[in-house]
């Protein structure tokens, strides 16, 4: 089970780099303010001001969307169609925070987890941080985004939590994408989980939402690797799931 505040300590301890800057910032202006003109202070104080409430806003989001919601519950992985007793592959980027809840949902299905973290290519020392931190599922697999070892048609789900979009080069992600229909079922679902590139996410982590994409870039990944949309989840403001389907399937 998480831990209280689990979410939010995570984001300080991996990323907490960010957060001394901010405050050796807020030092050094507010240093350099009192040794400049009445004008010039306002402007260096007002600055600070708004140094400190984007990091406090950042942290109270990610409090509400990694704590407080129900996101880590997955009790709306039922309006997904998700059930027991079928074969399930969950797919991560090095940070593995949900295979163990599957498992605990899903005592009797047969769950195959992969890891498709490149140290030459994920180079967010976050993510190294995190693989300290948290064991590996048993049984993990290392896998190439455009090249999954699992036979065509064998998994009735597929989840990708917070992690499809460290793929940072769109033909990458859409060859991933494919990738992932050629392993579904005809009948089976993709789950995937992200912020996105939008106001909300803006107002809440300002210029750190260029690190997710817009609901437009997702949208034209999944059409080119012939996907479709068959709902859209929204667990807070700041953070959706799409169910996929092959396109063709019934939705």
């Amino acid at each position: 089970m998480r831990k209280p505040f689990q979410g939010t300590w995570n984001i300080i301890r991996f990323n907490w780099h960010f957060y001394v800057g901010s405050v050796v910032l807020v030092l050094l202006l507010y240093f350099i303010a009192h040794l400049s003109s009445s004008t010039l202070s306002f402007y260096l104080i007002s600055l600070c001001w708004l140094i400190l409430l984007a990091s406090i806003v950042s942290l109270l989001v990610s409090f509400c969307v990694y704590d407080l919601s129900k996101l880590y519950r997955l009790d709306w992985l039922e309006k997904a169609g998700i059930q027991e007793e079928q074969s399930m592959v969950n797919i991560h980027a090095g940070f593995d925070e949900t295979s163990v809840l599957l498992r605990k949902r899903y005592p009797d299905a047969q769950l195959t987890v992969l890891d498709f973290y490149d140290p030459i290519r994920h180079t967010e020392i976050s993510i190294k941080r995190a693989r300290k931190v948290y064991p590996f599922f048993p049984e993990t697999l290392k896998v190439s985004t455009t090249n999954l070892p699992l036979a065509d048609n064998v998994a009735d789900h597929i989840f990708v939590f917070f992690s499809a979009h460290e793929i940072r080069e769109m033909e990458e992600r859409i060859m991933f994408f494919n990738e992932l229909r050629r392993i579904l079922k005809p009948s089976g679902k993709i789950v995937v989980t992200e912020h996105l590139r939008d106001v909300p996410n803006f107002i809440a982590y300002n210029i750190g939402f260029f690190h997710f994409y817009s609901l437009a870039s997702w949208q034209k990944v999944f059409r080119k690797s012939y996907l479709l949309v068959q709902r859209e989840l929204k667990h807070t403001p700041f953070v959706s799931s799409f169910i996929l389907v092959k396109n063709g399937a019934s939705s």
